[in-house]
């Protein structure tokens, strides 16, 4: 991928209009978009070019223009952030995608931001709560483990507001719980000690989709040596008017 990368990077600085080409060799449609090249141009794009594809109509200009402006937060941070909270909840999943790899390039820039950053969004609507799962949740951001512990009282503020929520149907929920999903066992893996009461309190839920959430992590082979020394394992879930997805 690295080699890819940087070939992309060296094309991408003879060519004068860039949007020929990221359409080109986008890899859409199809069911992988180009994540080599959006790497590179997150790294080649001056900050203009990147406003200006994340607020495309393509998807694939949009999905690089939004991972790009990871590179600008730390210098543009009221902008920068408002805008990638409004498109956590762009329509296209892509864009969305790219929300989060803007979020992680913030974390590797400055993991103390980030967390201050994703405390206010955990309180934000599903989609919002969704990136902010999908932004923390990658193992290279969580080698500190302080950080984890940050980020694991962050996924339980997450995971409170889901137990809370009425509305299920929607997509904005089920993309919520997808990223809960594998979101625990990550930040679970890099501090189990700490992980530890937050799991086995989630694990006598009866909720229906939290059982789902718990279970899903425990299935993640990060989770071998923790799932071992769990006191507790999910309950049967129940909710009214919930649905397992």
């Amino acid at each position: 991928m690295a080699l890819r990368a940087e070939r992309y990077r060296t094309e991408l600085r003879d060519l004068e209009e860039w949007e020929p080409y990221l359409k080109k060799h986008s890899g859409l449609p199809g069911p992988r978009a180009n994540l080599e090249l959006v790497a590179a141009v997150a790294e080649e794009a001056d900050p203009d070019r990147l406003w200006r594809f994340s607020a495309s109509n393509d998807e694939f200009l949009a999905l690089c223009g939004t991972a790009g402006l990871g590179r600008v937060a730390l210098l543009e941070p009221d902008t920068v952030m408002t805008w990638l909270r409004e498109l956590a909840s762009d329509p296209r999943w892509r864009v969305r995608e790219g929300v989060a790899l803007a979020l992680q390039r913030l974390g590797r820039e400055s993991m103390a931001r980030l967390l201050e950053e994703m405390k206010v969004w955990a309180r934000g609507d599903v989609y919002v709560q969704r990136a902010v799962v999908a932004g923390l949740c990658e193992p290279a951001l969580l080698e500190s483990n302080a950080d984890a512990v940050e980020v694991l009282a962050i996924l339980d503020q997450v995971t409170r507001s889901m137990a809370a929520t009425a509305d299920r149907g929607g997509e904005g929920f089920r993309v919520l719980r997808q990223a809960l999903g594998y979101g625990w066992s990550v930040a679970a893996a890099a501090a189990p000690s700490n992980a530890k009461p937050y799991l086995e309190k989630w694990l006598r839920s009866t909720d229906r989709d939290v059982v789902w959430v718990m279970r899903s992590n425990l299935g993640k082979a990060r989770m071998a040596g923790l799932r071992e020394r769990l006191a507790v394992r999910p309950v049967p879930g129940r909710r009214s008017g919930s649905r397992a997805k």
